[in-house]
């Protein structure tokens, strides 16, 4: 998951994550990642419109955003 974390953050791209919260609650979110800090990563949340820290070991999972382009005629 570290890898990447740094992958995303070196890039500059969005990720989808599944998170587990303190106390268990399961979420998605969708994130920007902007530095990492030992076991944690700072990031801008899209979906609280704010800056969050995530613990690296609560992450369940973490994707890419991809984007599709639409064909031009």
């Amino acid at each position: 998951m570290k890898s990447q974390i740094i992958k995303a953050m070196q890039h500059n791209y969005m990720v989808d994550i599944m998170y587990i919260s303190k106390d268990g609650r399961i979420t998605k979110r969708r994130v920007k990642v902007l530095k990492l800090i030992n076991d944690k990563f700072q990031a801008y949340c899209f979906t609280r419109q704010s800056k969050r820290t995530f613990m690296i070991d609560n992450l369940l999972a973490i994707a890419p955003v991809v984007k599709k382009e639409h064909e031009v005629i």
